[in-house]
């Protein structure tokens, strides 16, 4: 039950940004850029980010979302997206990525704890620095949309297939519009 009285029978985030439209409207165009915007990283490599984040910070809404928005950027492939939010070191993804996702991971805990030897695995293995920065700033923006759900005790709805759909329509549509 939410904290506060949100309009009814809206999932997670979408609950909020109708509460409060002003806010919501650099929130949608912030995530529009991080997730859909140009990128030398493909729009389902910055999903997975965002899922690992959501999944570390134990926000079933936003690991559940953006899990499928990853995986409709991928063909479907649900499989590879859990690899990358179970066990990201080990999940058949680039080496890039894997050391992009450890930063995100880093972010996740605190941003103190990109270290150095974070920084460096991802240019050895070519992050650019501007990937570097949008990883960044992705798993922030993350902490902070996770904890805006959760803090506000949102309606999360536990049906695989409308989180499937929700994950459709953000691949497609993208976050400006209300999805």
């Amino acid at each position: 039950m939410p904290h506060i009285q949100l309009p009814e029978g809206l999932p997670g985030i979408v609950s909020g940004f109708a509460f409060r439209p002003e806010t919501a409207k650099p929130m949608r165009e912030l995530a529009e850029i991080l997730l859909r915007g140009s990128s030398s990283l493909t729009s389902g490599e910055r999903e997975m980010i965002a899922t690992l984040v959501s999944t570390k910070n134990d926000c079933y809404f936003c690991q559940a979302s953006h899990r499928a928005a990853a995986a409709h950027h991928l063909s479907g492939n649900y499989e590879l997206v859990d690899a990358v939010r179970f066990d990201y070191p080990n999940a058949p993804v680039s080496p890039k990525l894997k050391a992009l996702l450890a930063i995100a991971a880093a972010v996740q805990k605190g941003g103190r704890h990109v270290t150095e030897e974070h920084i460096a695995l991802a240019r050895n293995e070519g992050a650019t620095d501007l990937e570097i920065h949008d990883t960044v700033l992705i798993a922030a923006a993350f902490c902070m949309f996770n904890r805006y759900v959760d803090g506000l005790g949102t309606f999360t709805p536990t049906d695989q297939e409308q989180y499937d759909a929700m994950g459709a329509r953000m691949a497609a549509q993208g976050y400006i519009a209300g999805n």
